[in-house]
């Protein structure tokens, strides 16, 4: 009798942690698909700033010289605002009506297959023996340190 509960205890035991193991494993692969997305979602951005800092800048280099050239002539710079607002009305535009929703998931696919190395934890994936030393050391310093809150 006692044997079959030892026996049924332990089985619960092992159950339990393959099934907190299951729950970190689920959870980093769940991490991972939306760091992934977050990265997509910043290169993207990144492609649009990049063209619009270029634009920009030839378009302050030419406003320089053609000022210095035809500065008696009527001047364009009261169209310097639609640039920017150009570019923020195209990028949601792409957004919403375009596919870079699209472009944004096979970016972050590709980061998952090719780039691992950015979806690291900084120190691994936790285990379930980690996650009770950590519960059995914070449950030492309440008794250590009762009044201290907790961390």
């Amino acid at each position: 009798m006692e044997e079959n509960f030892k026996r049924n205890q332990d089985f619960i035991t092992e159950m339990n942690t393959i099934k907190i193991e299951r729950q970190l494993q689920m959870r980093k692969q769940f991490r991972d698909r939306i760091i992934a997305l977050e990265i997509a979602k910043a290169r993207e951005l990144f492609f649009w700033y990049g063209s619009f800092y270029l634009i920009s800048l030839a378009g302050a280099l030419a406003g320089y010289y053609y000022y210095y050239r035809y500065r008696y002539k009527r001047k364009l710079i009261t169209l310097a605002p639609l640039v920017p607002l150009s570019f923020i009305m195209a990028y949601q535009a792409d957004l919403a009506y375009g596919n870079k929703i699209h472009r944004i998931l096979v970016e972050a696919e590709h980061i998952m297959q090719f780039e691992q190395e950015l979806l690291a934890l900084p120190l691994g994936i936790p285990t379930a023996a980690s996650i009770d030393l950590g519960r059995l050391q914070k449950d030492e310093q309440k008794k250590l340190h009762p009044l201290l809150p907790p961390v």
